[in-house]
């Protein structure tokens, strides 16, 4: 047993699960993952996925890999309780957890690893099964291992894949009896060089599950690869022998009431676009909205013509609308629509490819699309990254979207910039870590309208939710008040 001290915390419910970490990126961890999550499934079994990092785009992958909503897992804006809080919560029922790091093992914010996957391993005390990548490489895999082993005691290393392996058997089996010998843990896998082990890139990473073509018999494959070169036994045992996850000081959650006008229980109307061009939206966002009162309704940016009935607040994460952006323009109702729902004062949040879309144009090297014009800017996109990483925001006085002053940690990743943005336009938010829109600020507010490059996720900032369904609540109320205004004249 590792000495897992210093902290306060009450065990509760075993969770058999492990990390899936490697010594640096690109290393094969993410295809790793998706055919072991989809081996799992189709064996039967009830397989929770989750993500280290602010990554929608794996979280897709394994979700559908896995036939379970895949979730983030940050400690860069969430505490210890929210982490381990949520790994208790989607593990309910499940027979085994995979959790998916990021870069490599160690890598983070700073000296100390804030923000790595090794610090996820930590608080949540979950055992690592690395993923090597074995080019090139045969007894040095050992001292490489065993380096990951004791640069920090409390990271507990139970096993390693090896990966890109050459065909001749005596490269897997020198890297093999190496690592056991000096080691002493097990390889519970070795997997061959294959060309076709690969998901296409796109410049914020991989290309969504959505949008490449036979996913599912992609997913397949990599399974099948896996159920031939990987110990899914042996994998399944290290997990269950995880020790019990621990629960940290509980912090105090806000609850906002339901509420009413005349007697009539409100439950506002909130949409938000969910589409192939708009699918970067984190479950506990939506489920927030959901547990603060609202009625949550997607829409379909390229295919819905018209908003629904009735609406009285509209969400538009991010994605690429530079991609569709076509489709987006052909769309001239629902562009309008919503213009003219954000003139009327209708509540509108949107993250980095909504605010894109809310735009005048969308200006890519071959063409300039229109948009739906609410927000006096255009955006371009460039060839290289315009923004990426964690963010720390400060609100601004006279905004009604954040408390003033408030901190609030987000992330930002994009390759568009804003350009010909009017003088007048008022912001939101004061850039302390990150780029936002201009380096120094970021959240366009105009009217009930609240547009930034900022991702922001519920477990770390859960006043958003509260305030989005307030003030869908307080536009429902002022909506039914004209109504009965007109009907008693």
């Amino acid at each position: 047993m590792l000495p897992w001290t210093g902290i306060n915390e009450l065990s509760i419910t075993n969770v058999p699960r492990l990390v899936i970490g490697a010594p640096h990126g690109r290393s094969g961890k993410t295809t790793f993952t998706l055919g072991l999550l989809r081996a799992f499934a189709r064996q039967g079994m009830a397989v929770q996925p989750f993500k280290k990092g602010p990554d929608y785009i794996d979280a897709s992958w394994h979700t559908v890999a896995a036939n379970c909503t895949c979730r983030n897992l940050d400690s860069f804006f969430m505490g210890k309780q929210e982490i381990c809080s949520s790994v208790s919560k989607q593990a309910l029922g499940k027979t085994i957890t995979i959790i998916e790091g990021a870069m490599g093992l160690y890598d983070g914010l700073d000296m100390k690893g804030s923000s790595s996957t090794a610090e996820i391993a930590k608080v949540t005390r979950t055992p690592v099964l690395l993923v090597v990548d074995a080019t090139r490489m045969t007894r040095s895999i050992a001292a490489m291992v065993m380096g990951y082993q004791h640069f920090d005691p409390e990271v507990n290393i139970v096993g390693v894949v090896l990966n890109k392996v050459a065909r001749r058997p005596r490269h897997a089996k020198m890297a093999r009896e190496a690592i056991e010998e000096f080691c002493k843990i097990p390889v519970v896998g070795a997997i061959p060089k294959d060309v076709n082990l690969t998901i296409p890139d796109r410049h914020l990473g991989l290309v969504t599950s959505g949008e490449m073509q036979e996913t599912d018999s992609f997913l397949e494959y990599l399974a099948d690869v896996i159920c031939e070169h990987v110990d899914l036994d042996k994998i399944l045992t290290l997990a269950q022998a995880a020790p019990e996850l621990p629960q940290y000081e509980a912090t105090q959650g806000t609850n906002i009431p339901k509420y009413s006008v005349k007697n009539r229980t409100l439950s506002p109307k909130i949409g938000f676009i969910q589409d192939a061009s708009f699918s970067f939206y984190y479950p506990e966002n939506i489920e927030a909205l959901k547990n603060m009162g609202a009625d949550v309704v997607p829409i379909n940016a390229l295919l819905d013509s018209n908003l629904p009935r009735d609406l009285d607040g509209l969400y538009i994460g991010g994605g690429f609308p530079e991609v569709f952006a076509a489709a987006l323009e052909e769309n001239r109702t629902l562009r309008g629509e919503i213009r003219q729902a954000g003139e009327n004062g209708l509540p509108i949040y949107a993250e980095c490819g909504g605010l894109m879309y809310l735009g005048r144009s969308i200006i890519t090297p071959s063409k300039n699309f229109e948009m739906v014009g609410l927000l006096p800017l255009d955006t371009q996109m460039e060839s290289k990254p315009q923004g990426h990483g964690y963010t720390i925001m400060e609100a601004n006085p006279d905004q009604t979207w954040f408390d003033e002053l408030s901190e609030i940690k987000g992330h930002e990743f994009h390759n568009s910039r804003v350009i010909n943005l009017a003088p007048h336009v008022k912001f939101g938010l004061k850039v302390k870590r990150g780029h936002g829109i201009d380096g120094q600020h970021d959240g366009i507010c105009y009217k009930n309208v609240f547009a930034s490059y900022n991702h922001i996720h519920a477990l770390g900032c859960p006043a958003w939710a509260e305030r989005m369904v307030k003030l869908a609540a307080n536009y429902n109320q002022t909506k039914w008040t004209k109504i009965e205004k007109v009907a008693g004249q």
